[in-house]
């Protein structure tokens, strides 16, 4: 009888296998029909799949939304797709929409934006243009590995610097520390505001969640140095993953702070779409013996399901348990001194970039 083969981990990446999206019309199924040269390779030092970088076509730069749990209104990703890997990451069925799949694809075909800036300033200096802080890093992040060479979030920074306007980030990467020289100017104008994720204190967990993320002590380093250079900076606890990294949660905070962290948050895992089966394979593999309360838990904060769309509920979650976490997390933040209310970024300092590019100002 024909077996399915069975999902190994594959060396540098957080998926295990590449499911078909959930919008295609026919699923692909790797099929042990006993003959030995079709089986997988069982070499654990072979190199994993490698990386393409194509462009993106994208006429538009800056992603609207009306959600009421989240903090900003409008938004920026300079590439699709994310090439850290973390297993966890709730944008991975975004893949689906490029008929690609929400597994190895995500973190292996990225997707850049070749005329982000070009974009950005043609939206900037249209007549009805109203600013307000635009988040960087909500879906992918902003600073993944190809931005190294790229440097198109660079060029948005450079941009939005240029003309006085706010911006939020979020990243899981040390890259970061490359723009404080733009990022901590605009900081001290109250322009810019970065948070840096942190998932786990434990380097080999980190390794394995989120293998091409930076190092948790790197996380902490760049939180240092963006605090060194001016930077409003702080930390998201995020995402806690019940019975795996939640009860690191105050352990999180204050190595943050020691470093520099200047304010808080964090999100409760939510396992959308394609997501909750890439996260239970991963589990099986990496935490077998963990992997059925992982999953209990995260359904009793879900309302028995392992994703909860609702408002509100998505971000937290629900229940005694998530209402612990939430104390827990007040309490921390409020000791370690995270939790002070902080002034809006200033959005009053906008100018309008000039409609020929390059035509410098008069003024």
């Amino acid at each position: 009888m024909d077996h399915e083969f069975p999902a190994r981990a594959r060396k540098g990446r957080g998926a295990i296998s590449n499911p078909d999206g959930r919008f295609e019309a026919h699923r692909r199924v790797a099929i042990d029909d006993g003959w030995a040269t079709a089986a997988p390779s069982e070499d654990e030092d072979a190199p994993g799949p490698a990386t393409t970088l194509s462009p993106d076509a994208s006429r538009s730069i800056i992603a609207r939304n009306d959600s009421p749990d989240i903090p900003f209104d409008r938004s920026i990703n300079p590439y699709r797709g994310c090439e850290h890997g973390c297993v966890y990451c709730y944008a991975r069925p975004t893949h689906g929409w490029l008929g690609l799949s929400a597994g190895l694809d995500f973190e292996t075909r990225i997707f850049f934006k070749p005329d982000a800036a070009r974009l950005l300033r043609a939206e900037l200096a249209r007549p009805g243009y109203r600013p307000a802080p635009i988040a960087f890093g909500t879906n992918t992040d902003p600073y993944q590995p190809a931005e190294r060479g790229l440097r198109i979030t660079r060029a948005l920074i450079e941009l939005l610097a240029a003309q006085d306007h706010p911006v939020t980030i979020v990243t899981k990467s040390a890259l970061v520390l490359r723009d404080a020289d733009i990022l901590g100017p605009m900081s001290r104008k109250r322009l810019a505001r970065v948070f840096v994720s942190l998932t786990t204190l434990d380097r080999g967990l980190a390794r394995r969640l989120e293998p091409r993320a930076a190092s948790p002590a790197r996380r902490l380093e760049a939180i240092a140095g963006l605090a060194a250079a001016g930077v409003d900076v702080g930390v998201m606890t995020a995402p806690l993953i019940p019975a795996l990294t939640d009860h690191e949660l105050e352990p999180m905070l204050e190595a943050a702070a020691r470093a520099g962290a200047r304010a808080a948050g964090y999100t409760m895992l939510r396992l959308p779409h394609e997501v909750k089966d890439l996260f239970r394979e991963w589990l099986e593999a990496h935490e077998p013996l963990k992997a059925a309360r992982v999953l209990a838990r995260v359904a009793r904060m879900r309302g028995g399901a392992l994703n909860d769309p609702r408002f509100g509920a998505r971000i937290v979650g629900e229940g005694e348990e998530a209402a612990l976490v939430a104390r827990r997390f007040r309490l921390a933040s409020k000791r370690l001194g995270l939790g002070r209310e902080r002034q809006p970024l200033d959005a009053s300092l906008f100018r309008p970039p000039s409609g020929d590019e390059r035509q410098a100002s008069l003024f």
